[in-house]
């Protein structure tokens, strides 16, 4: 990766792009599994997304072998699609990127009032 594909994210967008085609060949329900792991695991991420590409990869690689296997996705997954891709990131209480912009924005904010006040 070169330092203007860092930059543009566009080595981002031709993985998500290698993702969405690879999920194009899962059966419907595995399709269906995947556009469910794409909404619970992106608010995880960072502000690029670039830890969460090897997360999504990882689940998408489970979700083709599982299918070729002839498994369902509930024995994959289970009933809680939004638990497994929880402890995918680490667990509940593990930060996204929503904490750190609020814990910035405090520090922030109480940064500006210490020097109003004194």
């Amino acid at each position: 990766m070169n330092f203007w594909e860092t930059i543009t994210g566009s080595d981002l967008t031709r993985e998500w792009k290698a993702f969405e085609a690879r999920a194009e060949t899962l059966p419907d329900d595995y399709r269906a599994a995947w556009d469910q792991i794409k909404h619970y695991l992106i608010p995880q991420g960072d502000f690029t997304g670039r830890s969460l590409m090897p997360i999504l990869d990882a689940a998408l690689g489970l979700l083709e072998e599982t299918a070729a296997e002839g498994q369902s996705v509930q024995e994959v997954l289970g009933d809680d699609v939004q638990g497994f891709c929880t402890a995918l990131t680490g667990g509940h209480g593990a930060r996204t990127y929503r904490d750190r912009w609020r814990e910035q924005l405090n520090r922030n904010v109480a940064r500006k009032l210490s020097r109003l006040g004194g």
